[in-house]
This record gives C-alpha cells, structure tokens and sequence, in this order.
C-alpha cells in the first residue's frame, strides 16, 4: 500500500448485531495500520453490541438514540419519529464536534441518521455492505455514497443509485483468527485437546432454533458421540437453558451467552453449527472451517439462505433447515465427522472462498480516494 498524502479523521457507525460492528472495527483497524495518527471515533447505540465492543477495541464511541419499528404493535414503536428526530440531531453534534473528513457506515439503523447528515453536509460516505440483500440503511445512503464496498457480487442489483461506485472487496474480519487450536485454546474453554469440539453459534444475539435443536440433542451429541460442545446460546437464551441443563452432566460442555474471544473459539473448533450471517460466513471462510448452517428465514431479503448456498455450492457447508434441525441434526454432523477426508475438503473450500485482506483493500480505497479529492483539479 502506497503511503498516504494526508492523515485524516474519520467518523464509523453502525451496530446492533456482531455482523455490522465487527466489520467496522476491521475497518478502524486496517486505517489505523496505516495512518497511525489518524483520529477514529465511532457512534453507536448505547444498548447494543457496539458500545462494549468498539471502547474494548481501543476507540471512543458516542450515543445516538435510535431503534427500528417492531414488526408487532408495540409502544416502543410510538417513540421512532421522536427517537430518529432525536438522532438526527445528535448526528448534527458529533459531526460539528469531530469534523470528519469522511463517514464509515457499515448499516444497521445508527447509520441511517450518521450518514443521512454527513452526507447533507457534503462530507464522503463510504458504505459497507456484508450481505448479498443489501440492508434498508445501505439502499437508502447509496445514492449519496463516495464508494459502496460488498462482498457479493449480487448486492449490486439492489443498488442502481450506486451504478460505477461500487467496489467487491468481500467483508473485513476480526484479524486475529486463526484456523489451528491448541491445547491452551481447548483448556481456555475447560475442555480436552483430545476430543472432537463443536461451536455452536447464533449470532450475537443467539437464536432459538439453533438452541432447540442442541438441547433436544444434547445426550445424542455430547453422550453418545462423544463431543465437546462451545454453546453460544445468547444472553436472553441463558437462564431459560441453565434450568433445563444440568451441567454436571456434561463435563464436554460449555455453554455462555456470548463469546469474547471468538478467535480462540475458532480455533478450537472442528465443526461450526451456526446461522449464516454474513460475518459469521466470512470468518468461518477466513478460519478454514467445516460448517453446519442454519440460515434464519427472517431476515430481509432472505439473504442468510443465499449466504449458505454460496458456501454449500461451493462445498464448504452442509445446510440445515429450522423445521429439520431437531431430528436430523446428529445425523448430519455425524456424517460429517465420520469423513476425515470431507472435512478437509471442506476446510479446503471454505478457504478458497476468503477475502483475508477485505479491511486492508477498503481502507487503501477509502484513503485514496480521499487523497484524490486533496488534489489541486481533481
């Protein structure tokens, strides 16, 4: 990467879930690895994932107050015109207050109002966009967006506002992982170098299904195949499944609500069963690692299923629906595990698919293009 001409301020946002901070924080990172100097702030929910995220990884991160309509009739969606008015104007502050030379939104709805008012004040917006449906923040900024970064190649037909603006990079993601355990991974977790570990993921948030189907199996899973079991379960998951398990039971089992160290998790695992997010898809393709997805089927656009396809087609997943997962579930990992050679096919083809240096390409883009507008007639 060519040295930068200037060093530059930037502001990033977007949250709500792991799949939109942690491609940020990537992003920080990769420009940060460049200009050292640089000032990186973000904004975010209070909330949400973002606001332990972003200060643990080494930035400061301002409010915003904002949320999106409930699908049920509720009360809180009584307060979204005074929460986005609201936003709106905490938007205008931090602006005023950091003047960046340049927005990161990389979506969930704290980006909407963040990019919205940058953009009125003629500032760049650079969009990140992790899934092949782009999200309701990304179609809405596009037209005034500098660049719209993706990691599928089909997001770009959602996007006709962007036409010539548009870069596939693939999805940044957390650097540290790695794709080999050790026994001081495996003992990290109070688990064995000696047995099989299977992740268990849900998203940040966790997910019922994928919880349903592991406790309906836990005996199948853990007893009979012998396994060792990382469950993620989910915060509001957690105290429903400490009743219903008796750990003492399940000496291979560790089951939290949320995973700090996602890359020694990782790395300890031999098979991943896990929704298909986008960031979860990149970083199970950047690990190396043979996967069992789960896609939700309530997110906009259906693009979890496209997410998994694109891996299965590709031969580094197995798919596995919500209303089969229950009994087939042990079947299929059995499969899996019983083939030493699929599995290092799989591993093989996930990591064919990796965009390792997404953050490093995006955050070269983001500061040449800055650069260029520096130039006398450019």
């Amino acid at each position: 990467m060519s040295k930068p001409v200037h060093t530059y301020t930037y502001l990033i946002t977007g949250g709500g879930t792991g799949g939109h901070i942690y491609p940020a924080i990537a992003i920080a990172d990769a420009l940060r690895a460049v200009q050292g100097d640089a000032r990186i702030a973000f904004a975010g929910s209070r909330d949400r994932i973002e606001w332990k995220a972003v200060p643990k990884a080494g930035y400061e991160i301002y409010p915003i107050w904002i949320s999106g309509l409930q699908r049920r009739l509720t009360l809180s969606n009584l307060l979204v015109p005074v929460k986005l008015l609201v936003s709106l104007i905490q938007s205008f502050f931090i602006i005023q207050k950091m003047k960046p030379d340049a927005v990161i939104c990389t979506g969930g709805y704290v980006s909407g109002p963040v990019g919205w008012m940058a953009a009125k004040r003629s500032i760049p917006v650079f969009l990140q966009e992790q899934n092949s449906f782009p999200g309701v923040t990304t179609r809405m900024l596009s037209g005034f967006a500098a660049r719209v970064f993706t990691a599928f190649e089909q997001a770009a037909e959602f996007l006709p506002k962007a036409k010539g603006r548009i870069s596939l990079l693939g999805n940044p993601a957390r650097k540290e992982i790695t794709t080999r355990g050790s026994r001081a991974a495996h003992e990290s977790f109070g688990l064995s170098a000696d047995k099989p570990v299977v992740l268990i993921l849900g998203g940040s948030g966790g997910a019922g299904a994928v919880n349903d189907a592991i406790l309906k199996n836990m005996d199948e899973l853990h007893n009979r195949m012998d396994l060792q079991l990382i469950w993620q379960c989910g915060p509001r998951y957690l105290q429903s499944l400490e009743t219903k398990v008796d750990t003492t039971k399940y000496p291979g089992l560790h089951l939290t609500s949320f995973i700090d160290d996602m890359a020694t998790a990782y790395a300890t695992a031999d098979v991943i069963i896990t929704r298909a997010g986008a960031g979860i898809c990149t970083e199970l393709m950047i690990a190396g690692k043979p996967s069992i997805l789960m896609p939700s089927p309530n997110v906009a656009g259906d693009h979890q299923r496209q997410n998994a396809s694109a891996m299965a087609e590709n031969g580094a997943a197995r798919i596995l629906e919500d209303t089969d997962a229950g009994d087939q579930l042990p079947r299929v990992l059995q499969d899996l595990m019983a083939s030493p050679e699929t599995m290092k096919k799989m591993s093989e083809a996930a990591r064919s698919l990796a965009k390792p240096d997404a953050a490093t390409n995006i955050a070269a883009e983001i500061i040449e293009i800055l650069d260029n507008r520096r130039k006398p007639n450019s």
